[in-house]
């Protein structure tokens, strides 16, 4: 049996508070990203979880000496047909999973074998630990839970740094034919009406833009896998909650209008000086030449160096259209572990995953199957 931490006291806490004063010091304190704060993870816990079927698995460490918080692991147990997995709190709306802890104390627990020890057999039994989408640069969560090596995932995020005033970063990270063809687009935009850009500052003008996202999203994503997660009503109803309450703090909904209905939108959170785009929607049919994401996202670049963020991160998935903006592609990490035979042979299967998307895209080639493209759903 193993001997408990003499420095740190280790338990599951299924009922965690994420709104409580403590883990908001502790999150500030973290190298946790914005995909773990406060009102995100509430939100997630509160409003998805039980809609997916997932027990909440949230281990909590806390000094002994002070009963101060040193970590929160927010994960979740979720069952996959037959196979018990163990994975992060991320439900399909997360790009960045990462331990709520400061490098500092992540070292300490590292170096306490009985910490340790106590975390991986809370998180046990399982039959897959699946960690996805682990940023580049984090705290290695695979020498913690003692897993095998981190591998790269198919696919990268993208960010581009921001630079004061718009028209030098503008310079900087687009090219030149493309500023002009935007530049041209937008007069062409605006000579069809009152054009206006702005980002939501109530709680009217934020359900009427996600009311909107909503209604062009639909048709967009309706023949791409199990469609667009807005049409969701728990969905919808997180998005909802997490814009309406860190709205001016932790959210921002921008809105292009023309004549006073919304023709455009751009959710995001704020964290650290840097916008991060999470969900983005436009009226494709109305404006089939405009451009209109593209102009778009050129006038959140402009607000975000107006308010002083130092980068405007497009977050995870390889669209071309982030390499237009200057965004630079970062790799994203995954963590496996297998902890039964079951989880053995899935973890094989989804080793093998590659292989078979690149055979199916063969055999389509030879149009024995009908092609079909893989847009993220989110």
């Amino acid at each position: 049996m193993n001997r408990p931490s003499i420095h740190f006291d280790i338990a599951v806490e299924q009922a965690f508070d994420f709104l409580s004063p403590e883990y908001a010091e502790l999150f500030d304190g973290s190298a946790a990203t914005a995909f773990q704060h406060p009102l995100w993870l509430h939100s997630l816990y509160t409003r998805l979880a039980s809609h997916a079927g997932a027990d909440a698995l949230v281990v909590v460490v806390r000094h002994r000496a002070t009963r101060a918080l040193a970590m929160v692991l927010p994960l979740l147990r979720v069952r996959h047909g037959p196979i018990r997995t163990v994975e992060f709190a991320d439900l399909r709306v997360s790009d960045y999973l990462a331990p709520v802890c400061s490098p500092k104390v992540f070292s300490q627990l590292l170096a306490d074998e009985s910490a340790c020890a106590e975390i991986r057999c809370l998180v046990g039994p399982f039959d897959l630990l699946r960690m996805t989408k682990l940023p580049d640069g984090r705290l290695p969560i695979e020498n913690l839970l003692d897993a095998p090596r981190r591998v790269a995932m198919d696919t990268n995020a993208y960010a581009t740094v921001l630079v004061a005033p718009f028209d030098k970063w503008r310079a900087s990270a687009m090219d030149r034919s493309y500023q002009k063809e935007l530049a041209k687009k937008y007069r062409q935009l605006q000579k069809k009406g009152a054009l206006s850009f702005s980002c939501c500052n109530d709680s009217a003008s934020v359900l009427e833009a996600l009311d909107v996202m909503r209604k062009f999203r639909g048709p967009r994503f309706q023949s791409q896998g199990d469609g667009d997660l807005l049409q969701r009503p728990e969905y919808y109803g997180f998005y909802s909650d997490v814009a309406v309450r860190g709205l001016g703090d932790f959210v921002r909904l921008y809105a292009m209008k023309m004549d006073g209905e919304v023709i455009a939108a751009v959710l995001g959170l704020c964290h650290q000086g840097s916008f991060l785009v999470i969900m983005s929607a436009f009226d494709i049919a109305g404006y089939k030449s405009q451009s209109l994401g593209a102009l778009m996202f050129e006038q959140v670049a402009k607000d975000c160096i107006e308010r002083g963020d130092q980068m405007l991160d497009f977050t995870i998935g390889d669209e071309p259209y982030k390499k237009l903006f200057g965004g630079q592609p970062s790799p994203m990490w995954t963590v496996t572990q297998a902890g039964s035979t079951a989880g053995a042979i899935a973890l094989f299967a989804l080793k093998q995953a590659p292989w078979l998307k690149l055979a199916a895209k063969r055999v389509s080639e030879f149009r024995l199957l009908p092609t079909r493209s893989s847009t993220p759903a989110r």
